[in-house]
Formats: C-alpha cells, sequence, structure tokens
C-alpha cells in the first residue's frame, strides 16, 4: 500500500476529532476530507482503503484526470478557487466549497440549471479580514441569502471558511465563530445550511471545537506535498 502509516495516521486523527467534537459541546458528526492535490490517484485509493470516503482536490483538471483513473466510488470535493470558466466542470463534484461571489453563483447557478439538478455548493466567506483570502463577507452574504436562495441550479449546504495561518487560539476561534454566524444568515434566509467546512492539519481541533463538519485533511494524512505540473489551472 502507498503512503505506508496512512491507516494509524487516519486511526489517530479520528481519535483527535472525536476528542474536539467532545470538547466542543455542539454534537456534531464530522466528515474528514483527505486532501489529496498533487497526490497521485494513489493517494486516493488509499483513502479509500482507510475508510475514507471523500477526497479534496483543488483544481479542476488535476481533479478530473484522477477521477479518470480511480474506480472507487469516492466522494470528490472541490475545494480550491474555481474561475467562472472552469464553472462547467462543477457538476463532476459532490460539493463545491468556493462559491466565493454573487457571480460565480450565477455560473453555478446556469449549470446547475442545464443539467437539471441542484449543485450542491458552500458559500465561501472570508471571516478572518485577510485582504489575500476571497470569498463573501458577513454584510456580503448576508445582502446576497436571499437572492441565492431563489438560484434553482444550486442548493447552498453551507460555509466554508479559512483561519490565517499560524494564527493564535484567539484568532483562529473568531475565524470560526464568524463562520458559524454565517451559517446563521444562511439559515435564516431559508436555505438548509447545514455545513461547517473548516480546519486543516494545522488547526482542525479548533475548528471542530468551533462546530465544523467537515475538516480538510492533507499534510497530516500524506505528508509534504510536490508541486503540481505547471500547465494544469484551476
Amino acid at each position: 500500500m502507498p503512503f505506508p502509516g496512512l491507516e494509524d495516521r487516519v486511526r489517530a486523527v479520528r481519535e483527535r476529532v472525536a476528542a474536539a467534537v467532545a470538547r466542543g459541546g455542539h454534537g456534531q458528526v464530522v466528515e474528514i476530507i483527505a486532501v489529496t492535490k498533487t497526490h497521485g490517484a494513489d493517494a486516493v485509493r488509499a483513502a479509500w482503503e482507510c475508510g475514507i470516503r471523500a477526497v479534496g482536490e483543488n483544481k479542476v483538471q488535476e481533479a478530473l484526470g484522477k477521477m479518470a483513473e480511480v474506480s472507487v466510488p469516492v466522494a470528490w470535493h472541490l475545494i480550491g478557487h474555481l474561475q467562472r470558466n472552469k464553472a462547467k466542470h462543477a457538476g463532476h463534484f459532490a460539493l463545491v466549497h468556493s462559491m466565493d461571489s454573487p457571480r460565480l453563483a450565477d455560473a453555478l447557478h446556469e449549470v446547475g440549471v442545464r443539467e437539471g439538478r441542484r449543485l450542491r455548493v458552500l458559500a465561501q466567506v472570508n471571516t478572518s479580514g485577510e485582504e489575500s483570502k476571497g470569498g463573501y463577507t458577513l454584510a456580503s452574504l448576508q445582502a446576497d441569502a436571499g437572492r441565492l436562495l431563489q438560484l434553482d441550479g444550486i442548493e447552498v449546504a453551507g460555509v466554508m471558511t479559512m483561519a490565517p495561518f499560524d494564527a493564535d487560539d484567539a484568532v483562529l476561534r473568531a475565524t470560526f465563530a464568524g463562520a458559524r454566524t454565517a451559517r446563521e444568515v444562511l439559515r435564516d434566509a431559508g436555505h438548509p445550511a447545514r455545513e461547517l467546512s473548516m480546519g486543516m492539519s494545522n488547526d482542525f481541533e479548533v475548528a471542530i471545537e468551533e462546530g465544523a463538519t467537515m475538516v480538510r485533511l492533507g499534510t497530516i494524512l500524506f505528508g509534504e506535498r510536490t508541486p503540481w505540473p505547471t500547465n494544469h489551472s484551476t
């Protein structure tokens, strides 16, 4: 099996997830999204063999290539930035975590209408205030929440956020609590917003304590990544 020790690492992570749920007191079920970006298709198969049922990819073309190589019925999640001209591929994914603007929402809606179904998406929210990160602000999400409800080509299933890397505990908690507030904005508008996608290898336990229902874990499972060839784009 590639990635020796993966089964043990998955088991250890599951134990840490359960402990964090208990500490946080939200009582939520947490899904581990194995981030297989820049790893080969063997990472997807290895994750499946260890009981993980969802994988996360950053780039559309990289994901499509792996989908062609993998036969296990894993759920593919798009967790990276999605350009509007790539929205046509969104139907290949069980969940798009990165709907970061009204214009992208419209593009995804059009794809869903064309395919005769609702695409499951998360609203990406910028709750850290970092200018380098995209996404809805809380105010812009409040302004758009009602309109999003009218887009019958998408189902807004929750929110996704990213905390500053190496931030202290207070900043992490404020960022994740902000995402929880954003989810309530969607719920108040009538969206079936259950999911909170937040937390990565360095901060997933804090995210779970703050209510995360999905954590995106790569390095802690597979080790450091190698760069994907530069001729692949999102």
